[in-house]
């Protein structure tokens, strides 16, 4: 027998008083009073569990809003997207401004049995993380199959932006050749983005021929232009990872497309897709940022020896309590006004002669841009020159 049958027989049947039952029992009147007052209204139900759930949670989320949740996801899946929590919370901030923590989504995601457990992957730690400090510091290629409707096997070509993720150019070919390769890299550097510091690819013969003992036409273009190539190791296609897990993310989304008939209608769902992950995908290891965002937000970097007049470094700091930095240049210190709100923040300090930038190291959000005045010691917050918007800004070697 229960001990709140005990109770409830002690009291009801044998008219005991509740003080005195509590006092043999060793709890509380409180809870002797309130189990009797239940029995008296619930009758035998008393003796069932009965459930913890709070009978209201003022800060549950509206049903409106879960509904919009499942509706993004359904939507995001449908066309192959990511449509995990962290993406589904940007899309209700720039679109629905709803303010939705990831952690909410997943739960709410979870309820609606939408969350589907993965098998154990290789733990973060394990892998060696590296990124270019700027974009077009290094851009990674690769290319991937892909099928038309009638079974014929096309290549992919990409060009990716080491540091923003920004995809570059994603072209379809039959097959992809060495001719191919310079004929995208030279489109690419001649629209918008302007020439790289670096490459990186794999050791395919359309981007080296160097255990031939030679060198093709992709690698004689870098060369003539100060362009540092760089090839992984053999086997090792994690060195080309930003592209490889590109790759993955672009193949999910064409398989929600209906097979294209030809290589001009696959190129046309390539293009599609690549607006959509440069301008509308939130990328999380950018800090929820967009990879056009990304790509935007810090000066573009340049070939080895394209600027030797100019003097180009990068330097991490951190700010100090009274809101400065310090800079040398010519051998004298300067003190730079950044602002107490931004006191001991990581930063990282983009120098081109005496243009300067100032970004928070774990944001990516510029802080402050200035030139400096040569003659002073102290550059005041106020002291803020932005440069020609239509001259390419702070090239980075």
């Amino acid at each position: 027998m229960s001990k709140a049958r005990l109770i409830i027989t002690a009291v009801v049947l044998e008219g005991r008083s509740q003080a005195e039952v509590a006092r043999d029992y060793g709890i509380s009147k409180g809870w002797v009073s309130k189990l009797v007052a239940r029995y008296r209204i619930e009758g035998a139900a008393t003796f069932e569990p009965h459930s913890r759930r709070p009978q209201r949670t003022p800060n549950a989320i509206p049903s409106d809003s879960i509904e919009l949740i499942l509706q993004l996801r359904g939507e995001l899946a449908s066309r192959g997207l990511d449509a995990g929590p962290h993406t589904i919370a940007w899309h209700l901030k720039q679109h629905h401004q709803l303010t939705v923590s990831p952690a909410t989504i997943w739960r709410t995601l979870n309820l609606a049995g939408l969350i589907t457990p993965q098998p154990k992957k290789r733990p973060k730690t394990s892998y060696i993380r590296f990124q270019a400090e700027l974009p077009n510091q290094c851009w990674q290629s690769d290319f991937t199959h892909w099928a038309l409707a009638d079974g014929t096997d096309i290549e992919i070509l990409t060009w990716l932006d080491d540091h923003s993720r920004y995809a570059l150019s994603c072209t379809a070919h039959q097959p992809v050749t060495v001719t191919a390769v310079l004929t995208t890299f030279r489109t690419t550097t001649t629209t918008t983005f302007g020439p790289p510091a670096s490459t990186l690819t794999d050791n395919g013969l359309v981007f080296t021929a160097r255990f031939r003992k030679g060198r093709n036409i992709f690698e004689t273009e870098l060369r003539h232009r100060n362009i540092e190539q760089k090839n992984g190791r053999p086997n090792h296609p994690q060195t080309q990872g930003k592209v490889e897990r590109f790759q993955q993310t672009m193949k999910k989304a064409l398989a929600k497309n209906p097979p294209p008939a030809t290589v001009a209608e696959l190129q046309t769902q390539l293009e599609s897709f690549r607006n959509y992950y440069n301008t509308q995908r939130p990328h999380r290891s950018l800090n929820n940022r967009t990879p056009a965002a990304a790509y935007a937000a810090r000066p573009t970097a340049v070939p080895a020896g394209s600027n030797l007049n100019e003097h180009n470094r990068i330097r991490h700091d951190i700010i100090d309590s009274n809101g400065k930095l310090t800079l040398r240049h010519n051998g004298k210190l300067h003190h730079l006004g950044i602002g107490r709100t931004h006191a001991r923040t990581p930063v990282l300090i983009l120098i081109q002669d005496l243009n300067i930038h100032i970004i928070n190291a774990t944001t990516g959000e510029l802080l402050r841009e200035l030139i400096l005045d040569p003659t002073k010691d102290y550059q005041p917050q106020n002291q803020r020159k932005p440069l020609n918007p239509g001259v390419q800004r702070f090239p980075m070697s």
